[in-house]
C-alpha cells in the first residue's frame, strides 16, 4: 500500500513554497521496482517546499502555522507530481494540423520534411515557446525533446522555466558534422538553466543513420556519460523493412551497434516483437520506450507492447510525439488514450488500469528518461515539480475513485497550477513566465513562409 505516513517538515523555519488542503498523490516506497507502484491518495494534505526541492508531504494542520514565502490554497484540488512528455518534437508545434489523414510516407516526403526546410532558427525559438506554454498548460513539467536548433530550443527552457532532457538529432546524410554537432550540443547545454537542462545524443534512427554512426555514437555516449534519444521499430512496417534488408529488427540493430550497452530512450517501439523481448532484456544499461498513442491511431499504427515491455523491466513512459502528428501536446490525453488503447489491444478490461496509467505518467515516465529519485513522485528530496488540479468540475464529479477520476474524466483544461522547481509557472491558469499572445501573434506572420513546399526540397527522405 501507498505509505502514507506524514512526513513533518524537516526545520521549523519559513519554507519557500506550502500547498495546503489538497489531496496529494502518493506512491508506495517500498513497490516493485518492475510492476506499477502502489498509487494512493492522502486528503487534506500539504507539501512543504525549500530550495527547489520537496521537503515533507504532511498534513494541512501541521503546517497551518509554519511560516512560507508562498502558500497555495488546494482545496477541492488533487496535487500531483508534474506529468513527463517524454519524447516530443517541440518546435514542430508551428505544423500543427498542416498535414492531416495521410499515410506515413506521404506525410514524411511531401509535407512534413519539405516544410522543416523553411524553418530558421528563429522559427524554432518561437515554435519552442509556444510549446513551453502549451505543455505549462497541460500540467506537464518535464519533457524530452529531440530536434534541430536546438539552442533555440534551450532557450525556450531557460525562460519558461521547465524542465527538459534535450538532443540536437542528425542523419547521416549531414556527414560526421551532424553527430558532431549533436555532441558538441549535449556537452554545451548539459546542466543548463539552473540544472534543469539535461541532453542526450540524438541520431534520427536505425533507418537514417548507418550502423556505422550508430556505432560511434554509441562510443561517444560512453566517453562522455551521455544517453542517448532515437527513434527505433517505430511501426510494424519498419520493422519488416529491417527483417527484409539487413535480417535482423530495429532492436536487434541497436544491440549490435552497442547503444543497449548506454542509457538509451526508444521513441515509439510499436514495431517491437516478440524476437526483441530478450534482446531488450539483455541490456547492460537503462533501456527506455516512449509511447504516445494518438499518434498511432491518426497513422493507423499498432500500439507499442507495453504489457510485454513492464513483463521484462522496461518502463515506458508516455509521450505525445511532435504535434504536427499529435496534433497536442496533451499528456494528460496521452495517459487516458494509453489505458483505453491497452485495453482494446490486450482484449482485457482489467489492464490497464487507472493506476498503472498513474503510473506511467509519473514513476515510469521518469524512469525512461533516467530521472527517477528526481521527479515522477512527491517525496522528501524529490524536485518540486507539482500540478494542481481541479476536482469541482461536473464532468468530474462525483468521485467514487480519484484515479478514475483523474484518468478518465478529467482533462489537461482543470489543471490549474504548475509548479517547476518550486516556481510557480501557472497560477490559476495564467502563465507567468510566457507571453502567449506576443508569441502566437509573431508565429502568425511567418505562417506563409513556413508551408512553402515550391522549391521541391526536404531534409531528408523517409523509405524505412
Amino acid at each position: 500500500m501507498p505509505d502514507r505516513t506524514p512526513h513533518p517538515p524537516s526545520r521549523p523555519d519559513a519554507a519557500d513554497l506550502v500547498i495546503e488542503g489538497g489531496t496529494v498523490l502518493v506512491h508506495d516506497d517500498h513497490g516493485d521496482r518492475n510492476g506499477p507502484h502502489g498509487i494512493g491518495f492522502a486528503e487534506d494534505a500539504a507539501v512543504v517546499v525549500r530550495d527547489g526541492r520537496i521537503d515533507a508531504v504532511t498534513t494541512a494542520a501541521a503546517v497551518a502555522d509554519l511560516p512560507a514565502a508562498e502558500r497555495l490554497d488546494a482545496r477541492g484540488q488533487a496535487v500531483l507530481p508534474g506529468l513527463v512528455n517524454c519524447h516530443t518534437h517541440a518546435p514542430m508545434v508551428l505544423f500543427r494540423g498542416s498535414a492531416e489523414d495521410l499515410p506515413t510516407e506521404e506525410w514524411f516526403n511531401e509535407r512534413i520534411w519539405p516544410a522543416e526546410t523553411n524553418l530558421t532558427d528563429h522559427d524554432v525559438r518561437l515554435g519552442a515557446l509556444l510549446a513551453c506554454a502549451e505543455l505549462i498548460r497541460c500540467g506537464v513539467t518535464t519533457f524530452a525533446d529531440h530536434y534541430f536548433a536546438m539552442d533555440e530550443v534551450a532557450h525556450a527552457v531557460e525562460v519558461s522555466g521547465l524542465r527538459a532532457d534535450l538532443g540536437w538529432a542528425y542523419f547521416s546524410s549531414m556527414g560526421p558534422a551532424g553527430r558532431e554537432r549533436s555532441l558538441d550540443f549535449a556537452l554545451r547545454r548539459r546542466g543548463g538553466a539552473s540544472g534543469r537542462i539535461t541532453t542526450s545524443l540524438a541520431p534520427h534512427a536505425p533507418y537514417t543513420v548507418t550502423d556505422a554512426d550508430l556505432r560511434a555514437t554509441a562510443g561517444l555516449a560512453r566517453d562522455h556519460g551521455l544517453p542517448v534519444h532515437l527513434h527505433a521499430a517505430e511501426n510494424r512496417e519498419q520493422t519488416e523493412h529491417s527483417l527484409a534488408r539487413h535480417g535482423r529488427t530495429p532492436i536487434e540493430t541497436l544491440h549490435c551497434t552497442g547503444l543497449l550497452d548506454v542509457d538509451v530512450l526508444i521513441a515509439h517501439g510499436t514495431g517491437i516483437l516478440e524476437r526483441d523481448l530478450p534482446v531488450l532484456g539483455r541490456a547492460t544499461a537503462r533501456v527506455g520506450v516512449a509511447t504516445a498513442p494518438r499518434g498511432y491511431l491518426k497513422f493507423a499504427w499498432d500500439p507499442t507492447p507495453v504489457r510485454l515491455l513492464r513483463s521484462i523491466g522496461v518502463p515506458v513512459g508516455l509521450a505525445t510525439d511532435g504535434a504536427a502528428s499529435n496534433n497536442t501536446l496533451d499528456v494528460w490525453e496521452s495517459m487516458t488514450l494509453t489505458a483505453l488503447v491497452q485495453k482494446a489491444a490486450e482484449r482485457d478490461p482489467r489492464w490497464l488500469t487507472a493506476r498503472q496509467a498513474l503510473d506511467h505518467a509519473t514513476t515510469q515516465s521518469a524512469r525512461a528518461l533516467g530521472l527517477e529519485g528526481q521527479v515522477g513522485r512527491l517525496a522528501p528530496g524529490h524536485r518540486a515539480d507539482i500540478v494542481l488540479v481541479d476536482l469541482t468540475g461536473p464532468h468530474v464529479q462525483p468521485v467514487h475513485d480519484l484515479a478514475t477520476a483523474l484518468v478518465h474524466s478529467a482533462r489537461s483544461g482543470d489543471v490549474r497550477t504548475t509548479v517547476v522547481d518550486g516556481r510557480v509557472l501557472m497560477r490559476d491558469r495564467r502563465l507567468l513566465t510566457l507571453d502567449l499572445p506576443a508569441i502566437t501573434a509573431e508565429i502568425r506572420t511567418r505562417l506563409p513562409a513556413l508551408l512553402d513546399r515550391g522549391h521541391g526540397n526536404r531534409v531528408q527522405r523517409y523509405d524505412a
